[in-house]
């Protein structure tokens, strides 16, 4: 009644790529703050709703449309949708019969409809039907192409329905802007220029890109050129800006010319390993051909390598890299990141790789006053303010934390999960005040700022 295994997996990465761009929409203050003012008047506890909240919504709505040809097929994939993007949960893959009986029995059919009538989010400003492509498409962002896909791709699974079917046109999904026409090399650069500390990667890309401009020149002139290859390592502690630098990359290759969209497609071992023979090459594959034309970053990479014992199909998916890398060099680049000895690790555990990757990226530790440019830039965002006095403990909480630093250290995840915790503290801190001013509300005191050996210890527990 649902889909084989291979439809699960199709599920899944779908769902794991948009998430990666619902973080980078939530680290975006400008969308969020425009996203919720179309609910502002319905939103009475003044929360801010975040990407995820309204992208479940927008999957409702497009699913409501077509509910003349509902089956169990698509109520399963609404109901999958949903868990992977509000729960981060996906459905075992090894237990499809269990997965049959859950879906024709009636418990199933209240849970959809709980679902549907829970997270289905309404307002009277909302014009073009999903608030997430409303928004992108006023703003000509460069993610509005890419939900467009996601939103088509939905349908079409849930659906089981074609491309140029009358009920995809209808709705204007079939018919993809080209999302780069907003976009130039300058605003890249500028954005890349923006981002806090990385001077050394920020050198490298200069470098690179004197290079490839060099190279279309000599095409120009009809000279010989040496082969260069895009694909690049990533090498560094985690919350350094990886993720980022890999999403500018793509679109700098792409304005360049030598990538034809600059879509960027994130992955990890869980998204390219399968669980039984064969499986893992066509896992690879579809990742591969979703990434054409762009870049597949990978996170983790030496986590494809680290198990190579028993049934595991971390060699499998190294050596159909490895083959797709070179079928496909002309137009895809391949970004493996994760810790520096491990990814040193795991480029040398096979010739092929260490051959293809000639290109290296080494991102550090942010230092204590990067660390608190970082902590300015989120409440800035955010709409707030900091105190002389705040400032001073935050100062002393950022260099304990860098002296005391280990690998695993989580750089800009520590920071931002520390700004949570301040304005944590100063809602318990003024919800008792009578009439708060304005200033009150974005101002960030001392006394909400956690002790720093307070920090040092939490920091300590989770990244160990």
């Amino acid at each position: 009644m649902i889909p084989t295994t291979n439809y699960l997996q199709e599920l899944e990465q779908e769902i794991r790529t948009i998430l990666s761009f619902c973080k980078e929409l939530n680290t975006d203050a400008n969308f969020i703050q425009k996203i919720n003012a179309l609910v502002k008047a319905d939103n009475s506890n003044n929360l801010l709703f975040k990407t995820e909240h309204f992208l479940v919504s927008d999957l409702i709505t497009l699913y409501d449309k077509f509910s003349d040809i509902e089956t169990r097929r698509s109520q399963f994939t609404l109901a999958y949708y949903y868990d992977g993007i509000r729960n981060g949960h996906f459905a075992d893959k090894t237990k499809i019969d269990k997965l049959n009986e859950l879906v024709a029995s009636e418990v199933f059919s209240v849970h959809l409809n709980k679902i549907k009538n829970n997270n289905k989010i309404l307002s009277e400003k909302l014009k073009r039907g999903t608030f997430i492509l409303q928004i992108l498409e006023e703003s000509k962002h460069v993610l509005c192409e890419r939900f467009q896909l996601f939103f088509q791709k939905f349908l079409l699974l849930s659906f089981n329905l074609k491309p140029d079917s009358e009920k995809i046109q209808s709705l204007g999904l079939s018919q993809t802007t080209n999302a780069n026409d907003a976009d130039t090399l300058e605003k890249v650069l500028q954005e890349l220029n923006e981002l806090i500390g990385l001077d050394n990667v920020k050198k490298d890309i200069a470098e690179l890109i004197n290079l490839l401009e060099i190279q279309k020149k000599r095409t120009a002139q009809g000279l010989k050129n040496t082969e260069i290859t895009l694909h690049t390592v990533f090498l560094g502690p985690p919350g350094t800006g990886k993720t980022s630098v890999a999403r500018l990359l793509s679109r700098i290759f792409n304005h360049l010319g030598f990538l034809s969209k600059g879509q960027l497609v994130e992955t990890d071992r869980e998204g390219l390993i399968a669980g039984y023979v064969g499986q893992t090459a066509l896992k690879v594959d579809k990742v591969v051909m979703d990434s054409l034309g762009g870049v597949l970053f990978i996170d983790e990479a030496y986590a494809l390598t680290q198990n190579s014992l028993g049934n595991d199909f971390g060699s499998e998916a190294v050596n159909t890299l490895i083959k797709r890398m070179e079928d496909n060099r002309d137009d895809l680049a391949l970004i493996v990141a994760g810790y520096t000895e491990p990814m040193k690790t795991f480029v040398e555990s096979n010739p092929g790789l260490r051959s293809r990757f000639n290109r290296f990226f080494e991102f550090n530790h942010f230092t204590p006053a990067e660390l608190m440019q970082i902590f300015e830039s989120i409440a800035k965002k955010s709409d707030f303010i900091i105190s002389i006095d705040a400032k001073e403990k935050l100062t002393d909480t950022f260099v304990l934390l860098y002296e005391n630093k280990e690998e695993s250290f989580g750089n800009a995840r520590v920071v931002r999960n520390l700004f949570e915790k301040c304005i944590q503290n100063q809602a318990n801190r003024i919800i008792k005040i009578k009439k708060i001013s304005k200033k009150t509300l974005k101002t960030l005191t001392e006394e909400d700022i956690p002790e720093p050996n307070e920090t040092q210890n939490q920091v300590s527990f989770f990244y160990k």
